[in-house]
């Protein structure tokens, strides 16, 4: 029985700071806390980024006031667009188009000398399919004149442009719709095509549905 009382009290008896079993409750504890903490203020790092107001072509001079300012969780890819933190180089203009309200990656934007591609405005009275929107890409081919009225074998010039841009209208009577579709082109590809127009040749842009993104 006195044993039993004994035990007992001891089992009763204020913990010692230096009691083994009460420090390791409060390691755990204070691990149990800092992991908290930790997880709460990975979820909550944030990064400001631009992004793009309205749809931003290709050539277009970008500033500030294109831009809107978003809060988003970037990681490790947060190297790849442009932050509030380091800011928009002046005179910068894009090099690829950015569709609207999409973030502003840093490769899309550059200096003008930097352009490897500029629009050309090609009208057609044909109608191009919905899909056919700035960023679709396009093939461009080509009707030379021929030694008669009748035109030569179409040729394909333009494989996979870019479509920059388009505007809807009628021609000078008002008879015919006409759609005058911006095609992003090469300085290597420009002669051709600009001689093309130049000699009044037939020029088709017929839909590419499996052009490369660039």
């Amino acid at each position: 029985m006195g044993k039993s009382v004994s035990v007992a009290a001891a089992r009763l008896k204020k913990p010692s700071w230096k009691d083994p079993r009460l420090l390791i409750g409060l390691l755990l504890v204070l691990g149990s806390v800092a992991g908290v903490i930790s997880l709460v203020g990975s979820a909550d790092r944030t990064t400001q980024v631009f992004a793009a107001r309205e749809e931003i072509a290709v050539g277009q001079v970008v500033t500030e006031a294109d831009l809107a300012i978003v809060k988003v969780r970037l990681d490790d890819v947060e190297a790849g667009y442009v932050t509030v933190e380091h800011g928009l180089t002046d005179s910068s203009v894009a090099l690829q188009r950015v569709a609207k309200n999409q973030l502003i990656p840093r490769e899309s934007l550059g200096v003008a000398d930097a352009l490897d591609r500029k629009p050309v405005a090609i009208a057609m009275e044909e109608e191009l399919p919905a899909q056919a929107v700035p960023g679709a890409r396009v093939d461009v081919w080509i009707s030379m004149p021929g030694s008669s009225s009748a035109f030569e074998e179409p040729q394909m010039l333009l494989p996979s442009a870019e479509i920059a841009g388009m505007t809807t209208g009628n021609t000078t009577l008002g008879s015919a719709k006409t759609t005058v579709v911006m095609v992003l082109v090469t300085n290597e590809q420009m002669p051709k095509l600009l001689g093309a127009q130049a000699n009044k040749a037939k020029i088709s842009v017929v839909w590419n549905p499996a052009g490369a993104v660039r």
